[in-house]
């Protein structure tokens, strides 16, 4: 076994999803970029995100009280990381991205067309938690792209390429080693228990497709790009100068 080595107490969780975010409405809707989010409860379905109150969309959150959680995929990358710089509150991100807004069921933010997956939720509870806001809230929907699922309804998730985060950093997430119980399926060969596991190798950072088209819409950006901050949240998702707003 390999020896450890105890680091400072710090928001170090990975991987987790960086969520593109949608709060308003049709007619007015911003989005964010928030990795600090993830499920609670199965019965009730409900999730959270957490965000600073001085981004720009922390005000829009509070006074709807909806918003929708749109998984991303991993060629989504760059315009995932576009939209956690930039703030809303000087540029309209959907019209800079090309993003399609399409309308949600159950609640008034819309939800991200491109997105394989989303998520869409009703504030029950907020709660301060130091640097952010942690909105608690059901999940009252979750709508998919019918590319993938299979005949039977089911969600296929290989097939929707979902984006990771990890510290700073974009990646693709890998093959699918098995399935929940797949350790004690009985009737099926097992593997050897004395075989030693192959160390994996080192994942590298997405990057995105569309970098290389010409006057991609994340260039010639003065305008509205918020200041960037230094100390322990710098690199994070929404913790980072700029980010989440």
């Amino acid at each position: 076994m390999k020896k450890r080595k105890s680091l400072a107490p710090g928001a170090l969780m990975a991987p987790i999803p960086p969520a593109i975010v949608t709060v308003g409405n049709m007619e007015k809707a911003n989005m964010l970029t928030v990795a600090w989010t993830g499920i609670l409860a199965t019965h009730p379905p409900r999730t959270y995100v957490s965000v600073r109150p001085e981004r720009y969309s922390h005000g829009i959150l509070k006074a709807g009280g909806e918003f929708v959680i749109n998984l991303p995929s991993a060629k989504m990358a760059r315009t995932v990381d576009f939209v956690g710089i930039y703030t809303g509150g000087k540029i309209d991100k959907f019209e800079r991205t090309g993003l399609t807004k399409i309308e949600s069921e159950k609640v008034q933010p819309p939800t991200v067309g491109e997105c394989p997956i989303a998520l869409e939720c009703r504030v029950c509870e907020m709660l301060p938690m130091g640097t952010h806001d942690v909105f608690i809230a059901d999940i009252l929907s979750v709508s998919c792209r019918e590319d993938i699922m299979d005949g039977d309804g089911r969600l296929l998730y290989e097939k929707a390429d979902l984006l990771a985060y990890a510290h700073g950093e974009y990646y693709a997430l890998g093959e699918k080693l098995g399935k929940f119980g797949f350790s004690t399926d009985k009737g099926k060969k097992k593997e050897r228990t004395d075989k030693k596991p192959e160390i994996a190798k080192e994942s590298k950072p997405i990057v995105s497709k569309d970098s290389k088209k010409e006057s991609p819409f994340y260039k010639g950006m003065p305008k509205g790009k918020s200041k960037k901050k230094s100390g322990p949240d710098k690199g994070k998702p929404h913790g980072k100068g700029g980010r989440a707003k």
